[in-house]
């Protein structure tokens, strides 16, 4: 098997491939192959073997679109590592992928070097630091290598909501299959050009790179982000979609309007919450809220604007060769009812990488338990409610913070808000959220409003304010400092 974009110059030579949406450079199919191919000689000039686990250590640009592609060249296995972290929990991935090299550039060359330790460290930019080696010093032939669509493509790290972040495999098959599961749901036009202001070493921006040259279509890239310059970048590129997660969405709504034509704007990552859908609803915008994870090469589900209008809470129905079951300690459980969500089919993780334990827990007879809480509704779309390790057990009665985080929303003084459990020496736990204001109130009028809405147990007992929820370098609510911000209010 020829690496994807091989496959894709042969086809399409000529079709725009990649825009840089900060300098306005592009690049058709043939201009990215040759750039590929002379980062490939670079790769193997480094020492880059088939089978490698080969880490990339930097933000979004075109030199990161072309390693993607050159690893596939030299038949070895990307390792994306988030730019983010601090060096030693770097240090701490390195070791679990066995990353051979350490690909960065020059703002993240000190991080890269402190967490490779004997690990080579190469650059794509001139460097001064004796411990960093410059790619395009090193040149060689690319060796001729059989591939397979079983063969890791990439081991992407999770998020680490619970726990440890852990290596997941995904083989070319996986994100093949997530391409096209996709492509059935959103559809595909050969005039798509797909904006990508998501970091390229998590699974929703990684996805926009690998699925356009699969569709031979146009990836827009964009470093960082900031809500004007998307806006900007999907005018001025002309792009038909875009993927977010909400907090960008909300910002980017905030910022302006969406220019048009937008023929999607998939947000991810995080529950998408019913005010924003609507918000961004009655502007004009396409909002597709969808449910995905790095265990299943991103989308899971996704909901088209004419589902989520009927059923507002939900994240659509599961794509195309997809089954997911709701399960209970008794098994399956019929619509309607809350369990564990499960999901089977053909983008699923063959397993994490050297982590029988994990694995051994992850796979079910349902398929692969996504660690989430949700139901089913009667007319087979998915609710996802939230982590299954987030339910709160007060007084031995379980609370859903989802649910208590609508009735919160819906709230006109409250823009955003988390909900979690505390402990408490009477309760075990109790329920707590952390509000984000946008308007007068305070905890007894939040609470009185609760209490109209929810059963006793379900009313949180603390509540605390803050100027914006803390979060994860992917952007969903880290839970841990959420807890620690509602400690110090409470000994404040």
């Amino acid at each position: 098997m020829r690496d994807w974009l091989a496959h894709r110059v042969r086809a399409s030579p000529d079709a725009l491939a990649l825009v840089d949406a900060d300098a306005g450079t592009e690049w058709t199919f043939r201009d990215l192959d040759d750039a590929v191919a002379e980062t490939a000689r670079r790769l193997a000039g480094l020492g880059v073997e088939p089978g490698d686990h080969v880490g990339v250590l930097m933000e979004n640009r075109p030199a990161f679109v072309r390693l993607v592609f050159a690893v596939q060249r030299v038949g070895a296995t990307l390792v994306p590592l988030n730019a983010r972290l601090a060096p030693t929990e770097l240090a701490s991935q390195v070791e679990t992928a066995d990353v051979h090299v350490v690909v960065t550039e020059a703002e993240s060359e000190g991080d890269a070097v402190e967490a490779a330790g004997a690990v080579p460290v190469a650059s794509v930019d001139r460097s001064e630091h004796d411990a960093v080696d410059a790619l395009d010093g090193r040149d060689a032939a690319v060796p001729e290598t059989e591939r397979s669509v079983a063969d890791t493509l990439a081991l992407m790290f999770t998020s680490g909501t619970t726990g440890d972040p852990k290596a997941v495999r995904l083989t070319h098959a996986n994100f093949l299959a997530a391409a096209s599961a996709s492509a059935f749901r959103l559809g595909v036009l050969p005039t798509d050009r797909w904006l990508c202001p998501l970091s390229m070493y998590h699974m929703g921006g990684l996805s926009v790179v690998l699925r356009s040259v699969l569709y031979g279509t146009t990836a827009v890239v964009q470093r960082g982000f900031d809500a004007e310059r998307a806006l900007d970048a999907l005018d001025a590129c002309d792009c038909t979609g875009v993927s977010l997660v909400p907090t960008m969405l909300r910002r980017m709504l905030d910022a302006g309007e969406f220019p048009d034509p937008l023929r999607f704007v998939l947000v991810g990552g995080a529950p998408t919450p019913v005010e924003l859908r609507e918000q961004a609803v009655s502007r004009g915008v396409p909002v597709y809220p969808s449910y995905g994870m790095t265990e299943a090469a991103s989308q899971i589900a996704t909901g088209v604007p004419e589902e989520t209008e009927a059923a507002p809470g939900s994240v659509g129905r599961p794509l195309m060769g997809y089954d997911v079951t709701v399960a209970g300690p008794e098994g399956e459980l019929p619509a309607g009812e809350v369990g564990a969500v499960h999901v089977a089919g053909p983008s699923i993780t063959p397993g994490y990488y050297d982590a029988p334990d994990a694995n051994a827990d992850a796979f079910t007879r349902y398929g692969f338990d996504t660690g989430d809480a949700g139901y089913v509704d009667a007319s087979g779309r998915l609710h996802v409610l939230n982590r299954q390790s987030d339910r709160i057990i007060t007084g031995g009665e379980n609370v859903h913070p989802a649910e208590v985080l609508e009735v919160l929303r819906d709230h006109p003084a409250v823009a955003e808000a988390a909900v979690v459990g505390v402990d408490d020496p009477e309760w075990g736990e109790r329920v707590a959220a952390l509000v984000v204001a946008d308007g007068e109130t305070d905890a007894d009028a939040l609470q009185a409003f609760c209490r109209e809405r929810l059963a006793g147990y379900k009313v949180p007992r603390t509540i605390a304010f803050a100027d914006d929820l803390p979060r994860t370098a992917s952007g969903t609510v880290d839970r841990a400092a959420v807890r620690e911000a509602l400690a110090a209010a409470a000994d404040v």
